[in-house]
């Protein structure tokens, strides 16, 4: 194995001091052209990285923030991962981004990872709904940002969707278009974001004058488009099938489309859909999905200022806050049957 080059290797082909290589590369102002010019050489030649982490425990401030989503092969977070790089990039700062896999377990050996690493602070959409893990790592003092989820009975910033408003949207938008008899593809019951959504939908049908048992839920393991086909099959197997169906993502609701498409069931004229996220996939299925927007690329950013506002040395004390948004329905093909 190569061994690496040190500032040292480079204090000596350069013929000066090591104060002198550190100074060009911190302080290139204060070095004389001449000599600059010999340190640069010399840093090309030996191909001389500078450790970026000693330069962090020496300064005690990390440059890189840790994000930690559900699922990366979820769009919905990559968008999120988007915002907050481009606002972290802005700031000189790196992400380091992890996947938790709706795993508490993995949450928690991710989080540990953080604090081994000295991030400068977390942004962090919890898999784990006991709050055990983020109880464990505030312990490091690592400040943290909750995404995708509302900050309750916790101090920190967050930064989410009305999620109750968003689920009410979805319904609202079935019963509106005749549907009386409404199936939730509801994802994991542990999830904040599955119970805030099933509420708006209860909510929506309240207004309408039915009552809960017009909802017939369908939980499943996971949000992913394997968990809406296997749910979608559970529909197609009812002795009374609804005539819609609102689904807690859009990865659910693509696999429920498949699988209706698998049995000659037509999607909106025999079942209507309605998603949420309203990813990139939901406007180009073969059927284009109805879908409630998260402006994710926005949560993205926001939570990495928020991170940003209070990891900043500017002597003035941090004020947490909750950044709640607005959910928007976008209506395409495959909610628009007539009842």
């Amino acid at each position: 194995m190569a061994q690496s080059v040190g500032i040292k290797d480079v204090a000596r082909v350069a013929g000066v001091s090591v104060g002198t290589v550190s100074n060009v590369i911190n302080r290139p102002d204060t070095v004389a052209a001449e000599t600059r010019a010999r340190v640069l050489s010399a840093i090309d030649r030996l191909g001389y990285v500078r450790s970026e982490s000693a330069r962090q425990l020496r300064a005690g401030r990390s440059r890189i923030m840790g994000l930690l989503v559900l699922d990366m092969g979820n769009p919905f977070f990559v968008d999120v991962a988007r915002g907050a790089e481009r606002a972290a990039r802005q700031a000189g700062l790196g992400v380091m981004v992890c996947n938790s896999a709706q795993s508490p377990s993995e949450e928690a050996e991710y989080l540990s990872l953080f604090a081994e690493q000295r991030v400068r602070g977390v942004l962090l959409t919890p898999a784990d709904a006991s709050g055990r893990n983020i109880e464990a790592f505030r312990r490091h003092g690592i400040p943290f940002v909750l995404v995708d989820r509302v900050a309750e009975g916790t101090t920190e910033c967050s930064v989410s969707v009305d999620d109750v408003a968003g689920g009410a949207l979805a319904v609202r938008h079935l019963v509106d278009a005749g549907h009386r008899s409404i199936a939730y593809v509801s994802g994991p019951p542990g999830l904040n974001q599955v119970r805030d959504r099933r509420t708006g939908a209860l909510d929506a049908l309240a207004e309408a004058g039915l009552g809960p048992d017009s909802l017939h839920e369908l939980p499943t393991e996971r949000l992913d488009v394997a968990a809406g086909r296997d749910a979608g099959a559970r529909l197609l197997g009812l002795a009374h099938r609804p005539t819609a169906v609102f689904c807690a993502n859009d990865l659910l609701a693509l696999g429920v489309l498949q699988a209706m498409y698998a049995a000659g069931v037509g999607v909106p004229d025999d079942l209507a859909i309605v998603g949420y996220d309203d990813i990139e996939f939901a406007a180009a299925a073969a059927v284009p999905l109805t879908s409630v927007r998260q402006p994710a690329v926005t949560m993205g950013a926001l939570a990495a200022e928020l991170l940003l506002e209070e990891t900043e040395d500017t002597g003035a004390p941090h004020e947490h806050r909750r950044v709640v948004l607005a959910p928007e329905l976008v209506v395409r093909r495959s909610s628009l049957s007539a009842r």
